[in-house]
């Protein structure tokens, strides 16, 4: 088929189609003319995507088969009884499916935070290789690491955290696309946290460390990976696409399965923020605050494990009306 000479032919009614989509009333003839012209377009999508399948034809075309389907059933209500499923079956699913790759994230950035820990315990000049010196240690040791979670207002310090941390699940999510931008943000906080503690612990401050950490640490942390994960599958998922699909369709399906987990990600960064505001500083005993931290997290665990391997069942039960590949 000659691409060109199809084009020519056929852009007159491609023109036609895209205007009739973008107006906001039409007559009885103008909504006939959208309906046949909306089926010829989408006649025309099948044959370029058949015999010469040009990237950016079949993104056109799409785009005014999708306007014009949209402007031809109208906007869709939202439905109340959707919402329960979401958090149900949608986002459980959309976090387990990229459970390898936010673990295997998991499991590599506490190992190269723990090396570093133990890099910086046994070698003291570590430390004097990042501008720190011996009343810079002893101040993070004594005051400051403690300070931190009870220098501002519980209110407006839950509002920084969870900005703070958003944004970083937010850069993972979005740079995964080309996946090299995940490592080095996780190699940021790996090394900080390796520092951090290395200091802590080596200088006798390892309880107070773990104590005040625990409580949100393990939530909070998990969300990074959790983002870092859904980031790199994304990026996967065009190099590799998922079975069947072109690599076009397998980047659209991870993209919009990530978009479920990231709303959720907005919730879960919330409540971590929650408790390293109001737990992690509160006057409750450390244990006390550890256990709080742990329960929160291994009902996150259970949540995704235990809803998200169910959800996945019902989805190989019923591929017909599959949400997630």
């Amino acid at each position: 088929m000659d691409l060109d000479a199809y084009v020519a032919e056929h852009r007159g009614e491609w023109r036609r189609l895209d205007t009739l989509s973008r107006r906001r009333r039409l007559s009885a003839a103008e909504a006939d003319e959208l309906v046949v012209l909306y089926q010829r377009v989408a006649t025309h999508l099948s044959v370029v995507r058949s015999r010469t399948p040009d990237p950016s034809l079949v993104a056109e075309l799409s785009r005014l088969t999708l306007a014009a389907r949209a402007a031809i059933t109208g906007p869709a209500a939202f439905d109340w009884r959707s919402v329960p499923r979401f958090f149900t079956h949608s986002l459980p699913l959309s976090l387990y499916v990229a459970r390898r790759w936010w673990i295997t994230s998991a499991l590599v950035f506490l190992a190269v935070s723990a090396v570093l820990a133990v890099w910086v315990i046994e070698d003291p000049g570590v430390a004097g290789a990042f501008g720190l010196s011996d009343s810079d240690i002893r101040a993070l040791v004594d005051h400051e690491f403690a300070d931190y979670y009870s220098e501002y207002d519980s209110h407006v310090f839950g509002a920084l955290v969870w900005t703070n941390n958003a944004w970083i699940s937010v850069q993972c999510l979005v740079s995964g696309i080309t996946i090299l931008p995940v490592f080095y943000l996780l190699w940021q906080n790996a090394l900080n946290l390796g520092l951090t503690g290395g200091l802590m612990i080596g200088h006798g401050g390892a309880g107070q460390f773990f104590g005040l950490i625990a409580p949100h640490g393990l939530l909070e942390l998990t969300c990074i990976f959790v983002s870092a994960g859904i980031g790199l599958r994304l990026g996967w998922s065009w190099i590799v696409p998922l079975p069947g699909m072109g690599r076009a369709q397998s980047l659209a399906v991870t993209a919009v399965q990530s978009m479920v987990g990231a709303v959720g990600l907005v919730g879960l960064l919330a409540v971590a923020g929650f408790l390293e505001s109001f737990v992690t500083p509160s006057a409750l005993p450390l244990l006390v605050r550890d256990a709080i931290g742990l329960t929160v997290w291994l009902a996150f665990l259970a949540y995704v494990f235990v809803l998200g391997a169910r959800a996945q069942r019902r989805e190989a039960a019923a591929p017909e009306r599959s949400e997630l590949s």
